[in-house]
């Protein structure tokens, strides 16, 4: 092999015993860096947020880097179709104006909440989330889940973000047009608050687009990859993403790529 290759033998010799190079060592120091965070955030992350990430804990790497060792190892974020449904709503009751009109910016917390439901398959049947977003750090402030659809599931979800967050008058809250929100019993609860209702327009995803997005990752990076056995399983499962990773984990492009309670921290 040494004549074939024009290599001496000693030379050879030297090779297989010497240390590993810099280099190889600083490969191998961003792999094993590399493969903890992407099993850390659960597969959650690609390689953009990766390589993101690693930088903001001192840890030097390029996305390309970030890439081509998670190709080599053959390993893939969770990313499938987005979840996609249509709602037709042609009620004209209790319909409020679309204050929000697409404005999903805000100055400061608690300016402007959106909120809308969501549906999970757990064993053969249907359940239902319910969540409230603070459009100014995209933080979940409230959220729950049942087995139906109904007034209860939404009031719950935003009593949570009343009790969480320092309300104030002129607060906008915004949804679609469902039934659910346009009860006599969660109006009352805005108006109680000194807050303002908002609502899509009929059959326009788009003037609730924001949480649409939360919905859309929330499936790829969790639900799609579940078999859901039980309520509780679930209620586990949607706890851990919300309150653990996607408030205070989670970076998100629209702040910087920071986590939305980093960056309430740092705006207070």
């Amino acid at each position: 092999m040494c004549k074939a290759l024009c290599v001496s033998r000693s030379g050879y010799y030297r090779f297989l015993n010497r240390a590993p190079s810099s280099k190889e060592e600083r490969r191998r120091y961003l792999e094993s860096h590399i493969v903890e965070y992407f099993e850390r955030f659960k597969a959650r992350y690609g390689a953009p947020r990766l390589a993101i990430a690693l930088k903001q804990n001192a840890i030097k790497c390029s996305l390309n880097t970030v890439a081509k060792v998670l190709s080599e190892r053959g390993l893939r974020a969770k990313n499938g179709r987005n979840f996609r449904y249509s709602r037709f709503s042609y009620a004209t009751l209790n319909v409020a104006e679309n204050v929000l009109n697409r404005q999903f910016s805000a100055a400061s917390p608690n300016e402007k909440w959106v909120t809308d439901i969501t549906y999970i398959r757990c064993k053969g049947q249907w359940l239902y989330l319910a969540t409230v977003m603070d459009l100014f750090s995209r933080a979940i402030v409230g959220w729950s889940l049942d087995t139906q659809m109904t007034e209860s599931l939404i009031m719950n979800a935003l009593k949570m973000a009343i009790e969480r967050r320092e309300v104030r008058a002129g607060l906008i809250i915004h949804s679609d047009r469902g039934v659910q929100y346009r009860a006599l019993k969660y109006q009352g609860l805005i108006s109680k608050m000194g807050a303002k209702a908002s609502m899509s327009r009929r059959s326009n995803c788009w003037y609730n687009a924001v949480m649409e997005s939360f919905y859309s990752r929330l499936k790829v990076e969790l639900v799609f990859y579940e078999k859901y056995q039980s309520l509780e399983e679930v209620k586990a499962s949607i706890f851990e993403y919300i309150e653990i990773f996607y408030n205070r984990v989670r970076l998100h492009s629209a702040l910087g790529y920071l986590s939305p309670m980093e960056y309430e921290s740092r705006y207070a």
